[in-house]
């Protein structure tokens, strides 16, 4: 009876520290956070000629999570997909120039802004199209299911406008300005951030940005409704606004 008592004893310590160990793994796994972005959206977020992720988003993230104490891993996604691959528990959190919208909030918790942006129309430099009206019957593109496109569909009477009275949307922003440079659509409405890189990167002597725009827009870092950590990462960013950090690494990604 005392050999089979104690067999019980030595199964349940086995169990119990078992079940401790799987406590432990849990725990260190808790402190690694998934970031989901669109690896195309320079210079927020993209692949370099190595294939590593940077970016400028991408080194908020790094410097935010370091003094949370926090592992970070960034997860390419659909940015069609974003908030379903949030709330999905794929992602824990976007964060890539992701917009501020009275839509998102439905779905999302954002941090206060830490960045402001405007919708802005890319044509090429020898383009006649100077103004929104002079885009009456031609081909405009944009993003699809990003700002670019929701600020243009606000725009009713405009839209209307448009060739076959709608946008033109791609997968990513790199598409739609692939499109324009082949002279497959006449404009593509775009982040002004994006559309500065890449003009820098393709050339000033290929492409312009119209006067006109679509207004400016803030953005904020996405997490699932209710997350605690919303209020974490808010507290570094502002820190680092403080201390100097959010500067250094702004002029490291844009002219000053």
């Amino acid at each position: 009876m005392k050999r089979f008592t104690l067999a019980l004893l030595l199964i349940f310590s086995a169990i119990f520290l078992a079940s401790c160990g799987e406590t432990q793994v849990s725990n260190s796994e808790s402190k690694i956070v998934v970031v989901g972005l669109d690896d195309t959206f320079a210079p927020m977020g993209f692949k370099n000629e190595k294939g590593e992720i940077v970016g400028f988003d991408v080194d908020l993230a790094k410097e935010v999570f370091r003094r949370l104490g926090y592992d970070v891993k960034f997860q390419p996604i659909d940015w069609a997909m974003k908030e379903s691959e949030l709330n999905s528990n794929k992602i824990d959190l976007i964060w890539n120039g992701y917009t501020i919208t009275e839509e998102r909030k439905q779905k999302v918790d954002f941090t206060k802004p830490y960045l402001i942006n405007r919708q802005v129309i890319v044509v090429l430099k020898n383009s006649n199209i100077n103004k929104k009206i002079d885009l009456e019957g031609k081909k405009v593109a944009a993003q699809l299911n990003s700002s670019s496109q929701e600020a243009v569909e606000k725009q009713k009477d405009f839209l209307s406008k448009l060739k076959d009275g709608k946008l033109y949307l791609y997968e990513t922003n790199n598409d739609a300005l692939m499109e324009l440079e082949n002279g497959r659509v006449d404009a593509v409405v775009v982040d002004e951030i994006l559309a500065r890189y890449y003009i820098k990167l393709k050339g000033e002597e290929n492409f312009r940005i119209l006067e006109e725009n679509f207004g400016s827009e803030e953005y904020g870092v996405g997490f699932r409704k209710g997350d605690q950590l919303k209020d974490k990462v808010e507290k570094a960013l502002d820190e680092m606004k403080k201390d100097g950090t959010f500067e250094k690494i702004y002029n490291n990604w844009f002219e000053k």
